[in-house]
């Protein structure tokens, strides 16, 4: 009975704080620290303009048919993968 006066009125040790584990930097395919595929540090909009002027210009010219743009759109997406972006 008195354990529970006395421990109401002595103080409560304070736990420590743990600290916080570091954050990972999110990844950032634009920088080449993080990403040696792209040691220019291009941004998407920037990178692999040859087949990005074709896949625009095969989708200007055939709009959204199946199939029309396919091997164009594929190349784009492996040059655009092959640089590190995750498209």
């Amino acid at each position: 009975m008195f354990q529970s006066i006395s421990s109401w009125w002595s103080p409560t040790p304070t736990p420590t704080p743990t600290p916080a584990p570091a954050l990972k930097e999110k990844y950032d395919p634009t920088d080449p620290k993080m990403n040696p595929l792209n040691p220019q540090g291009l941004k998407p909009c920037c990178a692999c303009p040859e087949t990005k002027s074709s896949r625009d210009a095969c989708f200007l010219q055939n709009g959204n048919e199946e199939g029309k743009c396919a091997e164009v759109l594929k190349k784009h997406v492996e040059c655009m993968r092959g640089l590190g972006f995750d498209i």
